[in-house]
């Protein structure tokens, strides 16, 4: 292991900043989400006009939870206007995509004790997040180090959100692998054994799903990354499948409101479970066909 050496951080206010200006910390966190410690997020959409008011910094996800993050940047000090800029842009995507959990979340370089103590009356009410951001230059670098000072994460959820736009195969295969796409092109025969009309897969930008030719039947979607693919599965039954799963060594789990069961496995454990997954998946077109 190199040895490591001491070095000597300098303080660094990006407001009024002549290299580093907010856009600039937009880019770094639209680029990599997790530098601000929530997670493995994904980014939705920048500068996103609100209804009626101003423009989101920042709309991230994380789309395995079904939570969603309203981010605010301010630099320098926070004031009344930023907390109220955050909380109404936070309530705007809620009403709008309410099947989410929503959280906003507040960035500034100065998160005073004040409105920390403003900023926790909102606590059991409003989901909300406060993260201070120290901007800090040793030598040639800066380095953002980003601290929650407060977290709170209330959920929500009501209506289903319009289906996400679409996209092909290609997409898939450059954000997962051949591999994993392959376990969903495996399960779509077996679900056609019983499925009438028969259904093809439909490449979503977050998800692939089900289509029948007209629309969308999303009784079981997939959502593959590089080694393992996710396969969430709405049937009855759900807690005796799940234990039905578990019980042979499968990662099988409720998700959020119980709308379905989420399968999570490698092409491997794909092929050893074939048989179980199989029925499973055949269950639930048996239980949609009648629904």
């Amino acid at each position: 292991m190199a040895n490591l050496n001491y070095a000597k951080a300098e303080k660094l206010t990006l407001k009024n900043h002549p290299d580093f200006n907010e856009k600039w910390l937009q880019d770094r966190i639209a680029e990599d989400p997790s530098i601000l410690g929530l997670g493995d997020l994904e980014l939705i959409g920048r500068e996103r006009q609100q209804s009626n008011a101003g423009r989101l910094d920042l709309l991230l996800a994380d789309f395995d939870q079904e939570q969603r993050y309203e981010v605010e940047i301010m630099l320098g000090r926070t004031d009344e206007s930023h907390i109220i800029r955050c909380i109404e842009y936070w309530d705007i995507e809620k009403r709008r995509y309410p099947l989410y959990d929503h959280c906003a979340v507040l960035v500034a370089e100065d998160i005073t004790s004040r409105f920390l103590n403003v900023l926790g009356l909102f606590n059991g009410h409003i989901p909300m997040i406060a993260i201070q951001l120290n901007a800090l230059q040793v030598g040639t670098h800066v380095i953002l180090d980003f601290v929650k000072v407060m977290d709170r994460f209330e959920l929500r959820s009501e209506e289903i959100e319009p289906p996400p736009a679409s996209t092909d195969r290609n997409y898939w295969i450059s954000r997962a692998s051949v591999k994993t796409l392959e376990v969903a092109d495996k399960c779509l025969p077996i679900i056609n054994e019983l499925a009438n009309p028969r259904l093809s897969l439909n490449y979503n930008k977050h998800y692939i799903g089900l289509f029948d030719g007209n629309r969308s039947r999303n009784f079981v979607s997939f959502t593959p990354k590089k080694s393992f693919i996710h396969l969430y599965v709405d049937t009855s039954e759900k807690e005796n499948w799940v234990k039905r799963l578990q019980d042979v060594g499968m990662s099988a789990t409720l998700t959020k409101w119980q709308r379905t069961v989420r399968i999570t496995v490698t092409p491997d454990e794909f092929e050893q479970n074939r048989n179980l997954i199989g029925e499973f998946l055949q269950a639930a077109v048996k239980d949609y066909q009648q629904s």
